[in-house]
């Protein structure tokens, strides 16, 4: 068990860059590289998940609803409409990253989690986010079609790597597919539902497994802290990323990352 000082801030880093594009994964495993924290757990990690994905689920809680009824429409009356394209879209562009989930989880977990790896992938996928804010500005905008999912979805399936960043990675493919800001940031949060799901089942799975004690007072405060700030962070994200772009986290990761590698190098 962590000290509750530390499950506050690890909680509120969750719930702060879970769907900002700077990287989680990043910002949890800094603090046990550069200050000495022992791991958080697999229920922390949980709670964590359950606080990001009720956050996203109720803010596109309309959106969601849609969806279902236009998918249940649509099979009742055996025809697909624009519900049933959309279901579609997310479950193809789900599929790569639980490819790559399963086959690669140990490879990552044990191998990626390091200094310089962290570094180098905050810097270079932070500076693509940057070329592909400045193609958006002066591009024509284009509908989501099943191409452009698919290649969304390979996009994200190299997000497990510590410092990538889902959201980050997935915007920047749809910006570079020609989605815009708003439509590429929907989807990437969207996206984000059965992906923080399945991640959230897995790690529950491996927790019905152990048997030491649940701190469960501890674990609920998480929850609720890291799903409050993740709700905040989608609203003022997809209010001001038309106004201000996506030049604001180049700059910080770029920063981060130089950060990260003199603190490697010392």
């Amino acid at each position: 068990m962590i000290d509750w000082w530390q499950a506050i801030i690890l909680a509120l880093l969750q719930g702060l860059t879970e769907f900002l594009p700077i990287s989680s994964s990043a910002h949890l495993v800094i603090p046990s590289l550069m200050l000495g924290w022992k791991d958080q757990g697999l229920a922390f990690d949980v709670a964590v998940h359950v606080g990001t994905l009720s956050a996203v689920v109720i803010y596109f809680r309309r959106d969601l609803i849609a969806l279902l009824l236009a998918l249940v429409s649509g099979t009742r009356e055996r025809r697909v409409n624009d519900g049933c394209r959309q279901v579609m879209f997310l479950v193809v562009a789900t599929l790569p990253v639980v490819i790559t989930g399963f086959l690669l989880n140990d490879v990552i977990e044990g191998h990626l989690r390091t200094l310089p790896v962290i570094a180098a992938t905050t810097l270079v996928f932070g500076l693509v986010l940057g070329l592909a804010d400045r193609s958006a500005r002066d591009g024509i905008q284009r509908d989501l079609t099943l191409p452009i999912a698919l290649a969304v979805g390979i996009a994200q399936a190299i997000a497990p790597v510590p410092g990538v960043s889902r959201s980050g990675v997935t915007i920047t493919a749809g910006l570079l597919l020609g989605l815009g800001h708003q439509r590429a940031a929907r989807f990437s949060f969207l996206l984000s539902i059965p992906v923080i799901a399945g991640a959230g089942l897995l790690k529950g799975r491996d927790l019905l497994l152990l048997e030491t004690p649940v701190p469960w007072l501890q674990l609920l405060l998480a929850a609720l802290l890291a799903g409050t700030t993740a709700y905040a962070c989608i609203a003022a994200f997809l209010r001001l990323i038309d106004r201000i772009g996506l030049m604001p986290f180049v700059y910080y990761r770029v920063a981060l990352a130089l950060v990260l590698a003199a603190l490697w190098l010392a």
